[in-house]
């Protein structure tokens, strides 16, 4: 079975558009600069598309010393949020910020960002940067030497089978793109849903655990194209991935060494 990595993404503020790579630096939290970035309301609860299907409507590129952030309906609106030097994150405010039930101090980037976002949401909105000192675990019942997260939901990695999502839009009387699932990798080979029955995988010589099933919640359901929410693939997914009242589709990710890996690696399951 010819296992290989067809697909890279990352998010780097969490809930906003994504970045197709060619290969990425793997890092303890995930691929390196996703989810790390977020944005929080005026009391530092996180803001995503579950709430806020505009997020939606904001893409991100990477740039040689930022990020820059556009509104894909007129890329000239735009704002780049530079990278923050180790100087920067001593000297810029923290803030309390929860996600989900975790609760941690990144830095807070100055208003004038905040109200760039606060403008096109019609909210109060900060942007908070996670640095290296802010370590946020993973749930003790998956983890496997005390991992710790971005702010992506829950694990550093989420996985797809290209397999997985062409079952589905066999289903579907209109496919859907992959980005709805926002994955990190996407592999090609194998049946579909080969990834719910991996354990352990390995690439380039570095292990990463499988630890759970992505359970789903709506932005599934949302176009990443233009922020408009409909019933599928949620409705079709409901008749034959659910489980304990949860929509299962994808595979959440341990990562347990640094490396590097890259569009065309091969993949081999079960390895120590």
């Amino acid at each position: 079975m010819d296992l290989r990595v067809s697909q890279l993404f990352i998010y780097p503020i969490k809930s906003l558009g994504g970045i197709a790579l060619q290969d990425s630096e793997v890092t303890t939290r995930g691929l390196r600069h996703d989810r790390r970035w977020m944005l929080v309301d005026g009391s530092g609860r996180f803001l995503s598309q579950r709430e806020e299907a505009r997020m939606a409507l904001l893409g991100v590129s990477l740039q040689e010393s930022s990020l820059r952030v556009y509104s894909k309906g007129n890329p000239e609106h735009r704002i780049e949020i530079p990278f923050l030097n180790k100087r920067e994150v001593e000297i810029l405010k923290r803030m309390s910020v929860t996600i989900w039930q975790d609760q941690c101090s990144p830095v807070v980037y100055p208003d004038a960002i905040g109200a760039w976002f606060s403008d096109f949401l019609d909210q109060t909105c900060h942007l908070v940067y996670m640095d290296e000192s802010v370590h946020r675990p993973v749930d003790v019942k998956y983890a496997h030497d005390q991992e710790i997260n971005s702010f992506s939901d829950a694990y550093p990695l989420m996985m797809i089978g290209q397999g997985t999502l062409d079952d589905l839009n066999g289903r579907l009387t209109e496919p859907v793109p992959v980005n709805r699932f926002r994955p990190n990798l996407v592999f090609t080979g194998g049946d579909p849903f080969l990834e719910d029955q991996m354990h352990t995988f390995g690439i380039r010589g570095k292990v990463y655990k499988a630890v759970k099933p992505c359970a789903r919640c709506i932005i599934p359901t949302i176009d990443q194209a233009t922020g408009l929410k409909g019933e599928e693939p949620t409705h079709t997914l409901s008749t034959y991935r659910l489980k304990d009242r949860k929509i299962l589709f994808g595979q959440n990710v341990l990562v347990r060494s640094e490396g590097l890996i890259a569009v065309g690696d091969r993949l081999t399951i079960d390895v120590n």
